[in-house]
């Protein structure tokens, strides 16, 4: 089956809270192909080291590329730190992010604890893979 393929996105105020969550999830996600939108991957680039597709940033249609991707079959799970408190101008892109999320059946976190729960699905999806690989 190979890789699995994670999205990562964060409003502006969320940034932060993505490195520091992908750093301390490095262990399992170091062994996914991961996407994010263009700033979002840029400081994770910068920060961690770690290769990341990229895509244009949120508000110049990142958004939709990533959902074009969930639409294709591309991407298996999305974390997308949302920023409930501040009105964003491309909230009408951010709506149907996650409406493709819930169409196509797309495990979505938009905060750190159901992050977290994702991370779980994906570790486990990685043994399951492991434990077909060695049979």
């Amino acid at each position: 089956m190979g890789k699995l393929q994670v999205a990562l996105v964060a409003h502006d105020r969320k940034k932060i809270d993505m490195v520091i969550f992908v750093k301390e999830h490095l262990d399992v996600l170091s062994k996914c192909d991961l996407y994010a939108t263009n700033t979002t991957g840029t400081i994770l680039e910068d920060k961690l080291k770690i290769k990341v597709t990229k895509v244009l940033s949120g508000p110049m249609g990142g958004d939709m590329q990533i959902g074009s991707m969930i639409a294709s079959n591309k991407i298996k799970y999305v974390i997308f730190l949302r920023d409930p408190l501040t009105a964003q101008p491309h909230e009408p892109d951010v709506s149907a992010l996650l409406r493709v999320c819930d169409v196509h059946n797309v495990p979505l976190a938009t905060n750190l604890a159901s992050a977290a729960a994702i991370i779980e699905k994906i570790i486990a999806d990685q043994n399951a893979e492991d434990s077909t690989d060695n049979s």
